[in-house]
Order: C-alpha cells, then structure tokens, then sequence
C-alpha cells in the first residue's frame, strides 16, 4: 500500500479522528460516537483504531500524523486531562460546581487567550506522541496545524477555487477567527481576529446566561430569539461593544467584563429579548465583516467554517449577500471537524490537490446485514424481513407513523442526513410535538427540520437560487406562503426551515423520498438525529436498538430489516 496514508486528530473538545489518503477521505469519526458521551473531550483513542480498522491499516501504515492547536490552555489539559474532564463535567452538568468553579472559569477565559509559543509546541509535541506511542504508532511525521488553518482547510471541500474563505469560532491558538484566500489548492492568511474579539465567546456567554450549557446549546439561543418581540438596533445595549474594524472584530470588554456587562443586560430584558439582541448582534457584525471580506479580496464566492458557522439564521443572511454569489458551509463547521481539517492541511501539501473528496460526508462506521442480524438476535424485539425496506419505511411513514432509519455508513458532523435518522411526515405539528415530547425530548419551541428532493426545495422555497443548494442543513431557508401548511412540522416561527437538499433519487435515501412523494406528493420528510437527548448520534446497530427501546417509537429500519417495539 505504501506509506502514503495521513492521520488527522483532535484531542479537544468533540474529539476525533480521521484517515486521509491522497485527496479523498477515507474515514472520519468523533470519539462520541464510540464512548457515547456527548461531545467527548478526552484523546481520540477509540476513533483512531476505529478508522484503522475501517481503512484495513495499522500504524505502521501511516506515514503522517497531524494534529491541530498548541496554545497555552490546550497543552496544559492535553499534559494533564484531569483539568479538561473536570471541565467537561461541570459543562455538560454532569457534577455540582464548587466555590472554586468560578475561579476556574475566569482562569479559562484569560488563558485561552494566551498565544502559542515554541514551549507550548515542545509540550504538546511529547503528549501527542506519548498517546499515539500506547496505540503503536512509532515511525512517523508528526505535523501540527494552527486551529483556524484546520477550519479553513474545509475550503477542499467547497468546489469553489478561487474564494475567500472565514473562519469564525470562541477561540483557538488566542485567536477567534481568520480570514484566507483560497486560490489553486492553496490557502493564503490575510488577516487574523484577536481573541479579545470573539463572537463566538460573546454568544457563549449569553448561552451560559440562559442557564444552558455553551459549546452545546447555542442553537437553543437562536431558535428562542425567533420568539422575541423585536428590540430597534438604537435600543440594543449590545450592538456599540462589537464593532467591525476591517476584516477584524473589536470587543469593548474583555472576555470576563462582556460577561458582566452581559448579565447586567439579562437582569434588564425578559429572556427571548435578551437572546434576540444578541443573535441580532451577531448576524448584523457577521454580515458587516463578511461584506468587508468579499470587498477587499475582490472574490465573490465565500467558505465558512469554526463554530459561529453553525448558526444557519447568520448563514442564510450570508448567502443572500448581494457581494456573494455562492456559500459553502463547511458540515463539521466546530471544532469537531478539527480532525479532517488537520489531516486535509497536511496531505494537500504532499499531493498538490485542488479539491478534495469527502463521499458526501458520509464518512463514519457501515454494517452489513449479518452484522444487523446478529445485534437484532441480541435484543427482545421482533423483526422481519420485507421484499423492499424502501417500501416498508414509506408506508408507515406516510401513515402518519415515526419510522427510525439506519442505512449505509455514518454521517460525519452534527446533522443526521438520512444515514442516522428519525423521519416523518413533515406537515403534522402533533408529529412534532409528539416528537419533542416523547421521543427526543428536547424544548419545545427548537423545530426539526425537512430534507426535500431538490425538485421540490426549488418549489418550496423562496431563497432556493442564491447559491448551491444546501446538501448538509449549514443554512435557513425562507418557505414560500404557498406550501406552509406542507411543512407545518419543520417550520421555524419565523417561516424558515433548515433542509437537506437532496439532489436525486439514486441513493436509498433519495428512493425513500421518492417513495414519499409519489405516495404524498411532497418529497419531504421530517429528519432529526437518531439519539436520545443528551446522547450523541447512534453509530452501531446496538445503539440504534437501544434508542428504539429507550424512546416511544415503535418502527426502525435497520438495514434491509423492519424491527418493531411493542
């Protein structure tokens, strides 16, 4: 085989791992979908032998090993993971706070900030290699990739050459974004933005306020400022402490002051206000610095990755940018893409690549049928095997029923997009309800979204020409008056959906909604993540069955076999 293999790793937050060989991706995971706790934080142990073993390699195979962002916060907990568990813990509420949590809260803010230095390389280079050694890595590259340079590498991915490329998150290698030009396979650094001018740690703290958990519960914020009685932008005490310099952001406060003003401005406004004002901010300043962006690269095509990008109300403003003709969002837009981003960055430099391939992003774990059978064989529930599983899932589905769906390889990133999927009608809100209440058990007011034949997003929706269609639910889209009621289910309250745009009717997926459409007459279904709330994406057939028995659904389409829960 030769030695002509990368491995990628990142050992932060939503830990993971990914193999890339030439300019194709051959397999990428997080480690929670194998530790199955939520957004894991610990070294990718897991997910490397797991992308070994799907790539049929071993670590002598691998000639390069990349692994991104050396700042002072990331290798003191990379030297000494107890502090990131720690954290991890209280985050995800998983233990009480202590007297000391504010102390170790403001210690994080100030040394996040702190930049890289040839130290802090030294000491990340020997904890990376020490856990790589326990795995049996030994002869091989080790190569470290600044953190904005591994979001920005998802411009591999975008078909667009040349594009400016922005890269926007909390903050990594003290910084909180960066702006790149991206021309014949190369990416150029233009401008960088200081951490002390992060929008990401600005929604953060605003996360936090909400009593929700931040690095996790953002689009919680967002889809709860849809709710607000709209405040003027001359009455938004937030708009004047972000403002736009250029191609950078200024803060008026430190990280730890934005906080204080921020909870002055909580105590003020009711909470749905206080999460309109500052969404309002965010997408406001993030349309001033892209409008800057595309004016002085003088390029009319953008790629945007890191984890400001997840917010689809910004992106969709984005996209209908009169200065930008086409918007490539990169799917694993958080830290969580930080594995392929890392491992792309250092094999483009070994094979001169302009684009890279990606299958789609369905780049995680498969199981075949006898592997299927054997779990169902393992479980109490009862199952058949139809002539057509296509078939099967469209009757029920169109009946009014919620059918689980496991098909071919793993999706990677956050969206499920028909591989690990709960469908539905996408035109019933007691479906929804039922959904949120009974099954996913998440807040009420936060909608699911649809995945449409693209034949039918063209109809549906009223933004559908600005730009690429939309693969990977990156950005909003505006529902035309006319087919409403059509997709009452996945509705935001303010008329936007968040789709899947799903080009034709090859893959099963695309047959399913084909079966739908000649069934219903829509090629939409309702599409959330197969998990319980608080868990991450199932990845094997056990967990998928434990979903099933842990939740109230009854059907689950696992393979070419229907299972159903009494």
């Amino acid at each position: 085989m030769g030695r002509e293999l990368t491995l990628g790793l990142w050992d932060g937050h939503d830990s993971g791992a990914a193999i890339v060989r030439g300019a194709e991706v051959v397999v990428a995971i997080n480690e929670e979908r194998l530790t199955r706790r939520k957004l894991e934080v610990l070294f990718p142990r897991n997910a490397i032998l797991a992308c070994l073993d799907y790539a049929k390699i071993s670590p002598e195979d691998v000639a390069d090993i990349a692994y991104t962002t050396t700042d002072f916060a990331k290798t003191l907990t990379r030297n000494f993971p107890s502090l990131k568990e720690e954290y991890y813990r209280i985050r995800r509420r998983k233990a009480a706070p202590s007297v000391l949590t504010s102390f170790k809260k403001s210690a994080k803010y100030r040394l996040t900030q702190l930049f890289p230095s040839r130290w802090t390389r030294a000491a990340s280079d020997w904890a990376v290699r020490r856990d790589l050694a326990a795995l049996g890595f030994h002869d091989f590259d080790l190569h470290c990739v600044d953190h904005h340079g591994a979001h920005a590498a998802g411009a591999f991915f975008s078909g667009f050459d040349p594009a400016a490329v922005l890269t926007l998150d909390g903050i990594g290698d003290g910084l909180s974004g960066a702006v790149y030009r991206f021309e014949n396979g190369r990416l150029e650094l233009l401008s960088t933005i200081p951490g002390a001018g992060s929008l990401g740690i600005f929604y953060e703290h605003v996360t936090n306020l909400m009593n929700m958990r931040e690095l996790e519960d953002e689009g919680k914020v967002m889809a709860l400022s849809n709710l607000a009685y709209p405040v003027p932008d001359t009455e938004n005490p937030m708009l004047p402490w972000v403002q736009v310099d250029g191609m950078s952001v200024r803060v008026a406060y430190s990280s730890l002051g934005l906080y204080r003003r921020l909870k002055a401005v909580f105590w003020q406004f009711p909470s749905e206000q206080f999460c309109y004002m500052a969404q309002r901010t965010l997408e406001l300043r993030a349309v001033e610095l892209v409008q800057n962006v595309m004016r002085e690269t003088r390029l009319r095509r953008l790629v945007f990755s890191g984890g400001v990008a997840s917010n689809i109300k910004v992106n969709r403003l984005l996209r209908n940018l009169p200065e930008v003709d086409d918007l490539f969002v990169f799917p694993h837009m958080g830290d969580g893409g930080q594995a392929v981003g890392a491992a792309v960055w250092v094999a483009a430099q070994k094979v001169n690549a302009r684009l890279f391939r990606a299958n789609d992003f369905y780049l995680g774990l498969s199981y075949d049928d006898s592997q299927i059978e054997a779990a169902l064989k393992r479980s109490n529930l009862s199952y058949e095997r139809p002539p057509n599983i296509v078939e099967a899932a469209a009757e029920r589905i169109a009946s009014g029923e919620i059918v689980f769906w496991f098909q071919g390889r793993m999706e990677y990133g956050p969206r499920a997009l028909g591989a690990r999927s709960i469908l539905a009608l996408p035109n019933s809100p007691k479906i929804r309800d039922d959904l949120n209440l009974k099954l996913k058990k998440r807040v009420w007011y936060q909608p699911f979204c649809p995945s449409l034949l693209e034949e039918d997003a063209r109809d549906m929706l009223e933004d559908f020409a600005a730009g690429s269609p939309d693969r990977y639910m990156t950005c909003a889209y505006l529902v035309k008056e006319a087919h409403r009621e059509k997709l009452a289910g996945i509705l935001g309250f303010d008329g936007t959906c968040r789709p899947q745009i799903v080009k034709d009717q090859t893959s099963l997926f695309g047959q399913l909604l084909g079966r739908i459409k000649r069934i219903t007459g829509v090629g939409a279904l309702l599409n959330t993540s197969m998990n319980i709330h608080g868990q991450p994406l199932v990845c094997s057939p056990d967990d998928a069955l434990r979903a099933l028995e842990q939740s109230g659904g009854h059907w689950l389409a696992i393979g070419g076999f229907l299972v159903k829960k009494a």
